[in-house]
């Protein structure tokens, strides 16, 4: 129960790593903000995890609507403390050499993975500045570390995101604001995929220390104690959680 009491908002929450991160808040003792493009999706989970859930339906590409979702929050458990950005586009990608990537796609990944994690920042952070307290946390991807072919726009994107994590942490610090980022490696969830083959999958757990497929569970104690007072003095870090598949 490392974080009774307090509030937190986690994007793209309706399925996958974001609906697994919502029950791990909940079960630590916070109230969370169940949010997702989807609203349908943002209230089945919401229902799953509970009275402590509160469910919204969030398009992080829009500013205006992310500020209203953050002042909902606040109005319907009194604060906020921490924000987890999952949003992101990656599912529903094809493989592809980047020179086949069109113009629509590059920008579309970019807004939801770059920009819908720099709005969902803004939006949160004049509050928290105004506690002095806060923990941000940004979903990134072990695929920045690999140099993963033919998804250069998503590599790119999470690739972002860590600069983003590092400018915004020495922004907000003075404040007494933690941001923090972290790398998961290839993880299994429900939500069917075309980016990795049952092979490709295969392949990576073969080159993992840890010789099994990762499952949102295995980045959840990270997000928690990234979110709770043991990492008080970490900001701007990005945590790589892959099974030891790449060291360094």
């Amino acid at each position: 129960m490392r974080l009774e009491g307090r509030t937190a908002i986690v994007t793209g929450a309706g399925q996958g790593i974001g609906r697994a991160v919502a029950h791990r808040l909940a079960a630590e003792g916070a109230n969370v903000a169940v949010t997702d493009l989807n609203g349908e999706n943002a209230l089945r989970v919401a229902a799953e995890v509970g009275e402590r859930a509160h469910a919204l339906a969030l398009d992080v590409t829009d500013r205006t609507a992310c500020a209203d979702a953050v002042a909902a929050v606040v109005e319907r458990f009194g604060g906020l403390d921490g924000l987890v950005n999952n949003a992101g586009v990656f599912s529903t990608l094809r493989m592809g050499p980047f020179e086949q990537i069109g113009a629509d796609e590059f920008a579309a990944v970019m807004n939801v993975n770059v920009a819908g994690t720099f709005n969902c920042c803004q939006a949160v952070a004049p509050l928290l500045r105004a506690q002095r307290a806060g923990s941000i946390v940004n979903l990134s991807s072990g695929t920045v570390r690999m140099g993963r072919p033919f998804y250069a726009h998503y590599v790119a994107s999470k690739a972002a995101v860590v600069g983003l994590t590092r400018a915004l942490a020495n922004e907000l610090g003075e404040d007494g604001v933690r941001i923090n980022a972290i790398m998961p490696g290839s993880i299994r969830t429900e939500i069917p995929r075309d980016t990795v083959t049952p092979e490709q999958a295969q392949a990576i757990v073969a080159r993992q220390a840890l010789k099994r497929q990762m499952t949102p569970e295995d980045i959840l104690g990270t997000v928690v104690f990234l979110l709770s007072d043991d990492a008080a003095m970490l900001t701007g870090q990005t945590i790589v959680v892959d099974g030891g598949l790449i060291f360094g």
